[in-house]
């Protein structure tokens, strides 16, 4: 798992090509593909009670 952290405001093109429409954003991809997006603030335990079900 790689995470990766971009400022939207310095990079607005990349945000829009990939249809961010709210910050933060959490994108997990698998072979190019969206498999989970998570749009807001959560709770740690809360993201990786969500992301765990793709890390397995």
């Amino acid at each position: 798992l790689t995470i990766v952290k971009m400022d939207a405001d310095a990079n607005p093109v990349t945000p829009a090509q990939y249809r961010v429409t709210g910050l933060p954003t959490m994108n997990l991809y698998y072979k190019g593909e969206v498999v989970r997006s998570i749009v807001g603030v959560r709770p740690k335990s809360a993201i990786l009670t969500e992301l765990s079900e793709h890390t397995a």
